[in-house]
C-alpha cells in the first residue's frame, strides 16, 4: 500500500457541528488500516512575540488566526510519507506551547476544523471534502455545554463570544464553504448513512489499484 499516494479526508463545519464525531467514526473503521487525524485547532499561528493584552484580542473563528502555510506544508509531508512535529497550541497563553507531537505518516489522513475547506491549496490536496452542516440552534447548545463544562466558563460570555464572533465569522467564512463540499452531512455523527457511504468511498480508493 505504501507505493500509493495517502487519501487525504478534509470535514469542516461550524463549531458544535458535530465534525469530531464523524471524523471519529471514519477513524473507528479504518484505525487498523492506519489513520492520522489532523487538527486545524493545533495550528494557531504562533504568538508568542506578542503580549498577552494582544493575543486576548484573538479572534480563533477568523481565517488569518490559523497558520495555513505550515498545515499544508505538513500535509505535503505526510503525503511524501514523512513524520511531522504536530504543533500544540496553549490556550492558557493564546500561544504556540514549545513540545510538538511527532506524527508518522499513514494511508488516510483527516484534516479536521472549521475553516479546512477555506483555503483553495488545502482543498487541492484532499480527495474527499466533507461538511457537516447542523442546525445553529443545536451549535450553540452544544458549545454552550462544552464551553462551560470542559473550559469553566460562564454561559453570559459563552452567549457574548458566539453572538459577537462565533456567530457572524460562521456566516462570513465558514458557511460559504459549503459549496467547496463533495458531501454535506445533516446532523454530523448522528447521519449513520452519510457515514456509511463515506466509509465505502474511502473503501473503494483505498483498494483501488490506480494510484490516487
Amino acid at each position: 500500500m505504501n507505493h500509493k499516494r495517502p487519501v487525504v479526508i478534509g470535514i469542516a463545519g461550524g463549531s458544535g457541528s458535530g465534525k469530531t464525531s464523524v471524523t471519529n467514526a471514519i477513524y473507528e473503521v479504518y484505525k487498523e488500516h492506519a489513520v492520522v487525524v489532523i487538527e486545524q485547532d493545533y495550528y494557531y499561528k504562533n504568538q508568542s512575540h506578542l503580549e498577552m493584552e494582544e493575543r486576548l484580542k484573538t479572534n480563533y473563528d477568523h481565517p488569518l488566526a490559523f497558520d495555513t502555510d505550515l498545515l499544508i506544508e505538513h500535509i505535503h509531508q505526510l503525503l511524501n510519507r514523512q513524520a511531522i512535529e504536530k504543533p500544540i497550541y496553549d490556550y492558557a497563553l493564546h500561544t504556540r506551547a514549545k513540545d510538538s507531537i511527532i506524527v508518522e505518516p499513514q494511508d488516510v489522513i483527516i484534516l479536521e476544523g472549521i475553516l479546512v475547506l477555506e483555503d483553495e491549496r488545502l482543498r487541492n490536496l484532499m480527495d474527499i471534502k466533507l461538511f457537516v452542516d447542523t442546525d445553529s440552534d443545536l451549535r450553540i447548545i452544544r458549545r454552550i455545554l462544552r464551553d462551560i463544562n470542559e473550559r469553566g466558563r460562564s454561559i453570559e460570555s459563552v452567549v457574548e463570544q458566539y453572538l459577537s464572533v462565533v456567530r457572524p465569522m460562521h456566516n462570513q467564512f465558514i458557511e460559504p464553504t459549503k459549496r467547496y463540499a463533495d458531501i454535506i452531512i445533516p446532523e454530523g455523527g448522528q447521519n449513520q448513512v452519510a457515514i456509511d457511504l463515506m466509509v465505502t468511498k474511502i473503501k473503494t480508493i483505498l483498494e483501488s489499484d490506480i494510484i490516487v
